[in-house]
This record gives structure tokens, C-alpha cells and sequence, in this order.
């Protein structure tokens, strides 16, 4: 009964909008597209790209020493006295347990990497959703998707796709930039 009441108001309700969501307009953009001709993007992924490097380099540097701590405590484990044996070990897990903080630090899910990439991606976010914003209300669209995104598209035709008017709105020339001037869809 209840499973009967549920599919009548389920039908009563799409039957009663079905008319509003037909006068709906919908468009999607492809974000990373938008983004791989920002300059300033291209700026922020060098700079995250070097932060990473270079932390990358730390945390291998220290991995080394840890590996050559660990060879000597192996070359050398007979020699000690259990005391020392302890000792050692308890060094090598400190410094294993301080690596492993390093690379929490750095690359962890609110690590620095994650913190720098949030703070310098912001203002480009932001900019491009305002031109999105722009566009949409001027284009007269009541949804706009991002392709790039987790919301899956089966179709979508190209007449839709907002993302070259979304960089004009940015300023930016398609025609001086040496690519197609519609590119992969995906």
C-alpha cells in the first residue's frame, strides 16, 4: 500500500512538472579546458608542481638516511649490547615515524600541498565561476554543468558547451593560442 501511495505522488509530481523542467535550459563547460588557458593556471601548477619537488627530494633524502641507518644497525647488531640493540631500533622507528609525519605533513589530505594548491587555485576558481556566471545570465541558461566533473554526461551536443564564451569572458583569445578551436571534448 505504502509502496502504491509512494509511485502515485512520485508519478502526480513528474507529471506536474514535467512541463517547468521542459523550459529549462541546460549547457556545461569543460573546465579543465577553461583552465589549461589561464596563464595564471599555468603559473600555480609550476609553482605546486616545484613545492612538490622539493619536498619530494626532502622525503627521499631523509628515506636515505633512514635505509643507511637501518645497513649500519644490520651490519653492526651482533656487535652491540642489548641495551644499545634497543636503542638503535628505537631510533630507527623515531625516524621512520617522523618520515612518515613529513609526508603526512606535505601531502596528506590537509597537508601543505593540498593548502597552497586551495589557496593559489581560489582566485582562478573564483574568476571563472563569476565568468560562468556571467555567461549563464546573459546566455539566459538556468543550469550550467562541468563536464570535467563527477556528474557523468552519456551525451552532450556541442552547441551546449559554454567554455569558449566563458574564456572570452576571461579575456582570453582563442585565435591567438595555437590549438584547435574545438578541441577534444572529453
Amino acid at each position: 500500500m505504502k509502496k502504491n501511495i509512494f509511485l502515485i505522488a512520485f508519478i502526480a509530481l513528474v507529471w506536474t512538472t514535467g512541463g517547468v523542467f521542459a523550459q529549462q535550459k541546460i549547457a556545461y563547460i569543460r573546465s579543465e579546458f577553461i583552465l589549461g588557458k589561464l596563464p595564471e593556471y599555468a603559473s600555480v601548477q609550476q609553482k605546486l608542481d616545484r613545492l612538490t619537488q622539493d619536498w619530494e627530494g626532502e622525503l627521499r633524502r631523509k628515506k636515505q638516511e633512514n635505509d643507511e641507518l637501518f645497513r649500519e644497525y644490520q651490519a653492526r647488531e651482533l656487535l652491540y649490547t642489548p641495551e644499545n640493540r634497543n636503542a638503535k631500533r628505537q631510533e630507527i622507528i623515531e625516524k621512520e615515524r617522523t618520515l612518515e609525519d613529513l609526508r603526512r605533513r606535505y601531502f596528506g589530505p590537509e597537508g601543505e600541498l593540498f593548502k597552497q594548491q586551495e589557496g593559489l587555485m581560489k582566485p582562478i576558481q573564483e574568476r571563472v565561476l563569476t565568468a560562468v556566471e556571467k555567461v549563464a545570465q546573459r546566455e539566459g541558461y538556468d543550469y550550467v554543468f562541468d563536464k570535467n566533473g563527477d556528474f557523468v554526461f552519456v551525451f552532450t551536443k556541442d552547441q551546449f558547451d559554454l567554455s569558449e564564451l566563458v574564456l572570452k569572458e576571461l579575456g582570453i583569445d582563442l585565435r591567438n593560442i595555437n590549438t584547435q578551436s574545438r578541441p577534444n571534448r572529453d
